[in-house]
């Protein structure tokens, strides 16, 4: 009982892990006070969570838990997060902290798909719930992609109308033109490091699990050409290159993309079956 309490413990762990990385992608691109306070105090839980099972280690193993591969994994994930605490607290820099908690969530989870680690029973149904986690984190990114998609339309749609001047009680619904762009921006921000992270569990959960895997996979690839792809747009917006009628358009086309990784990536894929 108290092994699956742990069990349980690290899971939630990592799953504030992972939200706290979205809000810190998404406090880069709109600098909200709220955001990035709610994303620090996430990542500082998290941080306690890593300190009390380091602890934990120590007093269990009677020494510092630094002498295997996978010991030092888990030392080097504590000190990445501490880092970006600290650089959180008195540099105060924003894309420096979002890389280091990337660092350290992919050395959290690689502590937890390491060998030693998955042979014990807790560790193989952790795998499995990470698992289910990593494509549950996948469909939310496309859920947010598709909501990008449907307001690119809104906007293209509420464009046309306004251009041509046939504006009536008929679209007197609609939201302006500017809110429909903040919109489909949220929606990216949050859809892409969702879909970063669920590249990386997959990734690893993937290694650890199944014998001679290729990362020349078409699932792998096209998942990181659309997230390249969401990040080259959302950074192009951000500098004012990318707007309107043409931001809108892009996000379509896109989705597009995502529509043809879905469903063909997953056909063509040698280990993406189950979705």
């Amino acid at each position: 009982m108290f092994d699956l309490t742990i069990s349980q413990t690290y899971e939630m762990m990592v799953i504030l892990y992972a939200v706290s990385i979205v809000l810190y992608f998404t406090d880069y691109f709109y600098r909200q006070v709220k955001i990035r306070r709610a994303a620090f105090w996430l990542v500082s839980i998290v941080w306690v969570m890593q300190t009390v099972f380091l602890l934990f280690d120590i007093f269990e193993k009677k020494r510092f838990p630094v002498l295997s591969l996978i010991e030092g994994v888990y030392f080097y994930a504590w000190l990445l997060i501490t880092i970006s605490i600290i650089l959180h607290c008195i540099v105060k820099v924003d894309l420096p902290v979002f890389f280091i908690n990337v660092l350290g969530f992919i050395f959290v989870t690689i502590h937890l798909f390491a060998p030693d680690h998955v042979q014990h029973p807790l560790g193989e149904s952790l795998v499995s719930e990470m698992l289910i986690i990593h494509i549950s984190f996948a469909i939310l990114s496309y859920a947010s992609f598709t909501l990008a998609f449907v307001f690119s339309v809104l906007y293209l749609i509420l464009y046309k109308i306004l251009k041509r001047k046939k504006y009536s009680k008929l679209w007197s619904r609609f939201p302006s033109l500017q809110q429909i762009s903040k919109w489909v921006n949220s929606s990216i921000l949050i859809g892409n490091p969702l879909l970063l992270i669920s590249i990386i569990l997959g990734l690893e959960w993937a290694s650890m699990t199944l014998d001679g895997l290729s990362i020349i996979d078409a699932k792998i690839i096209g998942s990181f050409i659309i997230f390249v792809i969401y990040f080259v747009v959302l950074i192009l917006h951000h500098k004012g290159k990318l707007t309107g009628i043409n931001y809108s358009w892009v996000h379509i086309y896109t989705y597009l993309l995502v529509v043809v990784n879905f469903f063909l990536g997953s056909k063509l894929s040698s280990f993406h079956l189950w979705y």
